[in-house]
């Protein structure tokens, strides 16, 4: 009987997840965010606003602009559909609901899809009113627009970017849904539902932010991400931000025609080394200190002669007689700094992945130690 009480509570504590309209909702919410947050996985299966309606949009090659006032548009359209595919789908995943019959519906559900049927419709219209007169209400138009010389029109600057992007030397970088690209005459950052474009002769740029990590997801090697801010000298053009790793700050700056000011005093990593000893520093700080006996005093660093020697290799990984590190009896000769760029210097350079968790032999005595061990 006992068991019968406790197979029963099981079943009901587990009775939400054996729910069809439960299941149904995490599934589609999952589906939802990866179709509008597209990762790669979706991008190789096709599963984009750009591979399914690619017919349509034609390419970014053949005319930039106006592939993404398509694209723009279809996306707004497409978007504006997941609450309406949602409501349908309950229909089947909840029969019992009767939703295909409206007016049995609860009341709450008539309220979901009556703003359902009303977000497609409103964006429908948005489409179509953007679509007169060859796109010039399309809100990119109006943007483009803010270039223009007198006498002229958005078509004509356009086409001035058009011709630009489709040359081999521009600058273009980071994730489809924040991407920048840098021409000859202009900046631009294409999200998802805008495209962000300044002229060159017209902006002030500045480093306003950086982020430091010490694994990529893509490449399992430390990065830094910094953020520039765009802001023109024209009221009309709106400011934004550019996001870019900073081993690409180099060509970017080779592109730019104007001076990138580092307000925040950032310190940018333009190399994999820099980067890497940088991420050395912070994992060798969270290791153990080690207690230097009174009474001896340190000598500066034999690499730099410039800092105190401040690292004493002590074989903190595993247990003295396992693994392939080995004790060091070395007396502290190093700075962090010499000790970080030493340990850089012995990694392969085709192999940046593996540098964190690699061994090298110590300076002096030769002994293999890695980061715990600094």
């Amino acid at each position: 009987r006992d068991g019968s009480v406790a197979a029963g509570s099981w079943a009901k504590r587990t009775g939400g997840m054996e729910n069809p309209e439960t299941t149904f909702t995490l599934a589609y919410v999952l589906l939802a965010v990866c179709f509008v947050f597209t990762p790669n996985e979706f991008r190789s299966a096709g599963l984009t606003v750009q591979s399914l309606f690619s017919g349509w949009l034609g390419t970014e090659d053949a005319s930039f602009l106006q592939y993404h006032i398509r694209r723009i548009t279809v996306t707004m359209l497409a978007h504006s559909l997941l609450p309406l595919g949602y409501y349908l789908g309950m229909c089947c995943a909840a029969a019992e609901k009767e939703l295909y019959y409206i007016h049995k519906a609860p009341e709450s559900w008539k309220i979901f899809f009556l703003l359902a049927v009303l977000l497609p419709t409103v964006t429908t219209s948005l489409a179509y009113y953007w679509s007169w007169n060859g796109w010039s209400n399309h809100p990119l138009a109006r943007t483009l627009s803010h270039h223009t010389l007198p006498q002229s029109s958005w078509r004509a600057v356009a086409s001035s970017i058009n011709t630009e992007f489709r040359r081999i030397d521009k600058f273009a970088t980071g994730a489809p849904g924040a991407r920048v690209i840098i021409t000859d005459t202009w900046v631009m950052k294409v999200t998802t539902y805008n495209v962000y474009i300044a002229q060159q002769q017209d902006i002030h740029l500045t480093v306003t932010d950086s982020q430091q990590h010490e694994l990529s997801p893509d490449s399992n090697t430390p990065v830094q991400f910094i953020t520039i801010r765009v802001a023109s000298i024209n009221p009309r053009v709106k400011s934004f931000d550019i996001r870019l790793n900073s081993t690409e700050y180099g060509e970017l700056r080779e592109k730019l025609h104007a001076p990138v000011r580092n307000a925040a005093n950032v310190v940018i990593h333009q190399t994999l080394s820099d980067m890497f000893l940088e991420t050395f520093r912070s994992l060798v700080e969270r290791n153990l200190r080690y207690s230097f006996p009174s009474g001896q005093e340190l000598e500066p660093c034999i690499g730099c002669m410039q800092t105190i020697a401040n690292i004493k290799l002590v074989k903190m990984c595993q247990e003295p007689n396992e693994g392939e590190c080995q004790q060091c009896y070395c007396r502290p000769m190093w700075c962090l700094t010499c000790m970080g760029k030493w340990f850089a210097s012995r990694q392969d350079e085709q192999h940046p992945e593996t540098w964190l968790a690699s061994h090298v032999p110590c300076p002096t005595c030769r002994a293999q130690f890695c980061i715990l061990d600094a």
